[in-house]
Order: C-alpha cells, then sequence, then structure tokens
C-alpha cells in the first residue's frame, strides 16, 4: 500500500530499469515546491515490493522494448498491468512510457514488445524518424494555464518519437481488432479492482496536446480525419496520462507540477468516497 495514512503524503515512483529515470526524479523534486501543503516521497522501482509501495508511477523515454524486456524478466510486468489497469493508480508515461501504456503499438514485430495498456489508442512508433531527425517545438498546452488564463508554450523535445495514430473505442476486454493489423501487438485485458467504479475504463481519451504541421491526419473515434490538426502528443483517460515528448529532459518542471497536482485530486478523491 501506499502512504496514504497522512492525506498530505503521497509516494511517487519512477520506473528504474532503463532511459531517463533520474531526470524525472530530479524534475519531480522540483515540481514538488509547487505543492507546499503535500509532502511527497519519490523512489525509484525496480522490483514488484517498491512498486507496490507507491501511490503514482512515472514510466520514463528509453526504449520501450528493452524495459518491457527487463520488466518480464524482473518478473515486474504483471505488477505494472496491476498497477495500472487493475488499482487504477495514476501513472504517466514519456516517450517509450506512452508506447507502453497503449493499448495498441504497430510498427512492431511480434513478440519483440509488451505492453501495459491502460489507454485506448493506438501509437505509431519511432513516427518522426531516427534520433538524428530528433527535434524540439513549442506546444500550447491549455492544462498548464491557470484558470481563465494562458499559458506560455511548452519547448518539447521529440526523440525517435512516437505519436497516438488512433483513438480507440474503450473496451471492457483486449484490442483485438488491432491485433489483425500487420506489425501491431496489443496489451492484455484487465479487469477494475473492487471498490474502484468500473466506469473508468469507459472514460474517453482526451487530447491535451497536439504538434501541428508533422502529420497527414489525425483519426477520431468517429473515423473521421482532420489534415489540419497535426499529431497528438499527449493524451489522458482515467487515471493514465502519457506524452510522446521528453518534459524531464528540459528543465521546466510545469508539466510534472500539474501532474502532481492531478495525483493528489485522484487520491484524495478515492479517500472521500
Amino acid at each position: 500500500m501506499g502512504s496514504l495514512g497522512v492525506s498530505t503524503t503521497f509516494t511517487v515512483g519512477v520506473l528504474a530499469l532503463q532511459g531517463a529515470f533520474n531526470e524525472h526524479t530530479q524534475l519531480l523534486r522540483s515540481a514538488a515546491k509547487f505543492h507546499p501543503a503535500t509532502q511527497f516521497t519519490f523512489v525509484e522501482v525496480r522490483t514488484a515490493a517498491q512498486l507496490a509501495a507507491c501511490d503514482a508511477l512515472v514510466i520514463p523515454g528509453g526504449e520501450s522494448t528493452a524495459i518491457s524486456l527487463v520488466a518480464e524478466r524482473c518478473n515486474l510486468l504483471e505488477p505494472l498491468r496491476e498497477f495500472v489497469k487493475v488499482q487504477r493508480k495514476p501513472t504517466w508515461g514519456t516517450c517509450a512510457g506512452l508506447i507502453l501504456l497503449a493499448e495498441s503499438a504497430n510498427r512492431t514485430k511480434a513478440g519483440g514488445q509488451e505492453l501495459i495498456g491502460g489507454l485506448d489508442v493506438r501509437v505509431n512508433r519511432n513516427h518522426f524518424g531516427r534520433q538524428t531527425e530528433s527535434f524540439q517545438a513549442d506546444l500550447d498546452l491549455g492544462f498548464l494555464a491557470a484558470e481563465g488564463g494562458k499559458a506560455d508554450p511548452f519547448r518539447a523535445i521529440f526523440i525517435r518519437a512516437p505519436i497516438v495514430e488512433t483513438l480507440l473505442k474503450a473496451s471492457d476486454g483486449a484490442q483485438e481488432g488491432e491485433a489483425q493489423k500487420p506489425e501491431t501487438v496489443i496489451a492484455p485485458a484487465k479487469d477494475v479492482a473492487d471498490g474502484i467504479d468500473p466506469s473508468i475504463k469507459h472514460q474517453p481519451v482526451e487530447i491535451l496536446g497536439i504538434v501541428p504541421g508533422r502529420a497527414a491526419a489525425v483519426k477520431r473515434q468517429d473515423g473521421t480525419a482532420d489534415n489540419e490538426a497535426g499529431d497528438i502528443v499527449a493524451v489522458r483517460q482515467g487515471n493514465v496520462f502519457g506524452t510522446s515528448f521528453h518534459p524531464e529532459l528540459t528543465g521546466d518542471a510545469r508539466i510534472h507540477a500539474w501532474w502532481l497536482g492531478e495525483v493528489v485530486k485522484t487520491m484524495e478523491g478515492r479517500k472521500s468516497s
């Protein structure tokens, strides 16, 4: 169990199997200063026992196939699925983490990539090309704005980044239709734990960030496409948040601070219900 005995204390884990976990931890510590009334403990997660002690989790950027393979060898893959899809604890994935949290991922060889799931989306891996084609872009992220205001642009870093290619209809089971597509893998189905509102599985995917001018089309749940919309690079569905880019590499703690606030709201809400 997490540290919910005191309402203002939360344990936030950062999956530390591969990738930019140290950078996330450092920026989370900076972001915690925006929440002086709440005490956070930040831990690196490498075992199921460490994961079980967390109230929320960050899955960092890195190499999604490597992270999934190491998680499987460490007997951590199933506990991660339990954490995200059964216990429905707040989880944020960046870049590789977004791929792992998707219910479907393409450009993937069978047997080469396991998914955790939690987001009813299909991601397109390495959408922007090789590492030499990495880039930065200013994003208009409305969720960072104060009420009634407008946030300054967030300078996002994209490194071999995925995009959310398609929003999928929420499903009680696995996204079996996706499994019929070539070079596509899906996450296994999991039932929500007792005591958690099962309707959380049917919450729609919210688009929270788009990078303009990079995509041919964005498919929405109704099957339409908007050629002017650009690429979806930030989404949220229930307890799961995903970004294609690497906020942890920027030194800008605003997204981390916002997410910590969402963690507090979610976990406090569960305590009071």
